[in-house]
Protein backbone atom coordinates (compact mmCIF):
# COMPACT_ATOMS: atom_id res chain seq x y z
CA UNK A 1 0.00 0.00 0.00
CA UNK A 2 1.51 3.42 -0.87
CA UNK A 3 2.28 5.53 2.24
CA UNK A 4 2.14 9.22 1.96
CA UNK A 5 3.05 11.88 4.42
CA UNK A 6 1.20 14.74 4.90
CA UNK A 7 3.55 17.42 5.87
CA UNK A 8 2.51 19.47 9.08
CA UNK A 9 3.70 23.31 9.12
CA UNK A 10 1.37 24.45 10.61
CA UNK A 11 -0.25 26.14 7.48
CA UNK A 12 -2.40 22.76 5.38
CA UNK A 13 -5.62 21.45 5.14
CA UNK A 14 -4.19 18.54 6.25
CA UNK A 15 -8.07 16.88 7.76
CA UNK A 16 -9.53 17.40 4.11
CA UNK A 17 -6.15 16.25 2.48
CA UNK A 18 -5.57 12.98 4.55
CA UNK A 19 -9.32 11.89 4.33
CA UNK A 20 -9.47 11.99 0.42
CA UNK A 21 -6.04 10.14 0.67
CA UNK A 22 -8.07 7.45 3.02
CA UNK A 23 -10.82 7.59 0.88
CA UNK A 24 -8.76 5.85 -1.51
CA UNK A 25 -7.49 3.47 0.02
CA UNK A 26 -3.79 4.75 0.66
CA UNK A 27 -2.10 5.48 3.52
CA UNK A 28 -1.63 9.12 4.90
CA UNK A 29 -0.17 10.03 8.44
CA UNK A 30 0.12 13.61 8.96
CA UNK A 31 3.86 14.35 10.40
CA UNK A 32 6.87 17.08 11.13
CA UNK A 33 9.03 13.84 11.96
CA UNK A 34 11.79 13.28 9.15
CA UNK A 35 12.23 9.67 10.05
CA UNK A 36 8.57 9.54 9.24
CA UNK A 37 8.77 11.39 6.08
CA UNK A 38 11.56 8.89 5.07
CA UNK A 39 9.86 5.94 5.26
CA UNK A 40 6.83 7.31 3.32
CA UNK A 41 6.74 6.17 -0.60
CA UNK A 42 4.98 10.45 -1.18
CA UNK A 43 5.69 13.06 0.37
CA UNK A 44 2.42 15.86 0.20
CA UNK A 45 3.11 19.22 0.56
CA UNK A 46 -0.43 21.33 1.01
CA UNK A 47 -0.93 24.48 1.97
CA UNK A 48 -3.34 27.28 3.24
CA UNK A 49 -1.90 30.57 3.78
CA UNK A 50 0.48 33.07 2.44
CA UNK A 51 3.85 32.44 1.09
CA UNK A 52 6.22 33.84 3.52
CA UNK A 53 4.83 32.58 6.38
CA UNK A 54 4.54 29.28 4.66
CA UNK A 55 8.47 29.54 4.42
CA UNK A 56 9.40 30.82 7.61
CA UNK A 57 7.24 28.08 9.27
CA UNK A 58 9.09 25.09 6.91
CA UNK A 59 12.56 26.69 7.85
CA UNK A 60 11.55 27.04 11.79
CA UNK A 61 10.75 23.20 11.58
CA UNK A 62 13.93 21.74 10.47
CA UNK A 63 12.04 21.11 6.59
CA UNK A 64 13.72 23.05 4.33
CA UNK A 65 17.55 20.58 4.25
CA UNK A 66 14.88 17.43 4.64
CA UNK A 67 12.72 18.07 1.96
CA UNK A 68 16.31 18.92 0.11
CA UNK A 69 17.40 15.49 1.07
CA UNK A 70 14.29 13.58 -0.18
CA UNK A 71 12.46 14.93 -3.09
CA UNK A 72 15.59 16.76 -4.49
CA UNK A 73 18.78 14.29 -3.89
CA UNK A 74 16.67 11.53 -3.48
CA UNK A 75 13.92 12.07 -6.22
CA UNK A 76 10.85 10.91 -3.67
CA UNK A 77 7.76 11.44 -5.41
CA UNK A 78 6.47 15.22 -3.76
CA UNK A 79 2.43 16.39 -3.92
CA UNK A 80 1.44 19.85 -3.97
CA UNK A 81 -1.33 21.04 -3.33
CA UNK A 82 -2.45 24.60 -3.86
CA UNK A 83 0.27 26.81 -1.56
CA UNK A 84 2.60 24.32 -1.46
CA UNK A 85 2.60 24.03 -5.67
CA UNK A 86 3.76 27.91 -5.47
CA UNK A 87 6.53 27.47 -2.67
CA UNK A 88 7.99 25.17 -5.25
CA UNK A 89 8.89 28.39 -7.00
CA UNK A 90 12.37 30.57 -6.95
CA UNK A 91 10.13 33.56 -5.37
CA UNK A 92 6.81 35.23 -4.72
CA UNK A 93 5.60 38.90 -4.46
CA UNK A 94 2.85 37.82 -1.85
CA UNK A 95 2.58 40.70 0.82
CA UNK A 96 6.47 41.50 0.31
CA UNK A 97 9.13 39.23 -1.53
CA UNK A 98 10.28 36.00 -0.52
CA UNK A 99 12.01 32.97 -1.48
CA UNK A 100 10.51 29.67 -2.45
CA UNK A 101 12.24 26.78 -2.31
CA UNK A 102 13.57 26.97 -6.09
CA UNK A 103 12.57 23.13 -7.25
CA UNK A 104 10.77 24.33 -10.20
CA UNK A 105 12.09 27.64 -12.54
CA UNK A 106 9.10 29.90 -12.02
CA UNK A 107 7.44 32.75 -10.00
CA UNK A 108 4.71 33.61 -8.32
CA UNK A 109 3.00 36.26 -9.42
CA UNK A 110 -0.57 38.10 -7.65
CA UNK A 111 -3.78 37.28 -9.98
CA UNK A 112 -4.29 39.83 -12.66
CA UNK A 113 -8.04 38.93 -14.59
CA UNK A 114 -8.35 40.87 -17.42
CA UNK A 115 -12.08 40.91 -16.77
CA UNK A 116 -13.73 43.28 -14.00
CA UNK A 117 -16.55 41.12 -12.93
CA UNK A 118 -13.82 38.80 -11.92
CA UNK A 119 -12.85 38.90 -8.39
CA UNK A 120 -9.77 38.25 -6.07
CA UNK A 121 -9.03 35.65 -4.91
CA UNK A 122 -10.20 33.55 -7.27
CA UNK A 123 -12.90 31.09 -5.22
CA UNK A 124 -15.06 28.27 -6.95
CA UNK A 125 -15.36 25.23 -9.57
CA UNK A 126 -13.46 25.62 -12.88
CA UNK A 127 -12.25 23.61 -15.45
CA UNK A 128 -8.87 21.89 -16.50
CA UNK A 129 -7.46 21.68 -19.71
CA UNK A 130 -4.49 19.27 -20.24
CA UNK A 131 -1.18 20.94 -20.96
CA UNK A 132 2.45 19.62 -22.30
CA UNK A 133 3.29 17.46 -18.94
CA UNK A 134 -0.65 16.93 -18.55
CA UNK A 135 -0.06 12.56 -18.81
CA UNK A 136 -2.28 12.48 -15.74
CA UNK A 137 -5.25 14.27 -16.62
CA UNK A 138 -5.19 12.85 -20.20
CA UNK A 139 -7.49 10.04 -18.70
CA UNK A 140 -10.32 11.80 -16.90
CA UNK A 141 -13.24 13.59 -18.23
CA UNK A 142 -12.73 16.35 -20.69
CA UNK A 143 -12.74 19.48 -19.00
CA UNK A 144 -12.62 18.22 -15.87
CA UNK A 145 -14.05 20.64 -13.04
CA UNK A 146 -11.75 21.42 -9.58
CA UNK A 147 -11.94 23.67 -6.88
CA UNK A 148 -9.92 26.63 -6.72
CA UNK A 149 -8.96 29.40 -3.34
CA UNK A 150 -6.00 31.72 -4.55
CA UNK A 151 -5.52 34.80 -5.12
CA UNK A 152 -1.51 34.33 -7.10
CA UNK A 153 -0.62 32.53 -9.58
CA UNK A 154 2.64 30.40 -11.22
CA UNK A 155 4.16 31.55 -14.27
CA UNK A 156 6.45 29.14 -15.91
CA UNK A 157 7.90 27.41 -18.92
CA UNK A 158 5.60 25.54 -21.35
CA UNK A 159 7.26 22.34 -20.49
CA UNK A 160 6.19 21.80 -17.38
CA UNK A 161 2.66 22.69 -17.29
CA UNK A 162 -0.03 19.87 -16.49
CA UNK A 163 -2.83 21.49 -16.60
CA UNK A 164 -4.58 25.30 -17.18
CA UNK A 165 -7.70 27.04 -16.64
CA UNK A 166 -8.93 30.13 -17.32
CA UNK A 167 -9.62 32.86 -15.20
CA UNK A 168 -9.94 36.59 -16.90
CA UNK A 169 -6.34 34.87 -19.19
CA UNK A 170 -4.97 31.32 -18.74
CA UNK A 171 -3.72 30.27 -15.77
CA UNK A 172 -1.34 27.33 -14.65
CA UNK A 173 -3.18 24.56 -12.96
CA UNK A 174 -0.57 22.30 -12.61
CA UNK A 175 2.54 21.47 -13.24
CA UNK A 176 4.41 18.16 -13.43
CA UNK A 177 8.94 17.31 -13.66
CA UNK A 178 10.76 14.56 -12.65
CA UNK A 179 8.94 13.22 -9.31
CA UNK A 180 7.79 16.87 -8.86
CA UNK A 181 3.38 16.69 -8.85
CA UNK A 182 1.66 20.42 -8.06
CA UNK A 183 -2.19 21.51 -8.70
CA UNK A 184 -3.36 25.02 -7.86
CA UNK A 185 -6.85 23.74 -6.94
CA UNK A 186 -7.83 21.40 -3.85
CA UNK A 187 -7.89 17.91 -5.36
CA UNK A 188 -9.23 17.02 -1.73
CA UNK A 189 -12.37 19.67 -2.18
CA UNK A 190 -13.08 18.60 -5.89
CA UNK A 191 -15.32 15.99 -5.22
CA UNK A 192 -15.01 12.97 -7.89
CA UNK A 193 -12.58 14.68 -10.12
CA UNK A 194 -10.43 15.55 -7.31
CA UNK A 195 -10.52 11.99 -6.55
CA UNK A 196 -10.37 10.59 -9.82
CA UNK A 197 -6.95 12.40 -10.16
CA UNK A 198 -5.35 11.80 -6.83
CA UNK A 199 -5.95 7.82 -7.62
CA UNK A 200 -4.61 7.94 -11.19
CA UNK A 201 -1.32 9.68 -9.16
CA UNK A 202 -1.39 7.34 -6.40
CA UNK A 203 -1.85 3.74 -8.68
CA UNK A 204 1.35 5.52 -10.88
CA UNK A 205 3.18 5.79 -7.73
CA UNK A 206 2.55 2.36 -6.70
CA UNK A 207 2.91 0.58 -10.14
CA UNK A 208 6.20 2.47 -10.27
CA UNK A 209 7.57 1.01 -7.16
CA UNK A 210 5.94 -2.87 -6.86
CA UNK A 211 9.22 -3.64 -8.99
CA UNK A 212 11.62 -2.45 -7.14
CA UNK A 213 9.68 -3.78 -3.97
CA UNK A 214 9.27 -7.31 -5.38
CA UNK A 215 13.23 -7.08 -6.12
CA UNK A 216 14.26 -5.73 -2.71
Amino acid sequence: MTRCGVIDYGMGNLHSVTNAIGRLGYRAEVTSDPDRLRAADVVVLPGVGAFGEAMANLARGGMLDVLDELIRKRRKPLLGICLGMQLLARNSDEEGFFDGLGWLDTEVRRLAPNHPSLRVPHVGWNSVRPGPAGDLFSGLPQESSFYFDHSYRMTCNPEIVAATTDYGGALVAAVQRDNIFAVQFHPEKSHVSGLKLLRRYFDEIGARQSPMRRAG
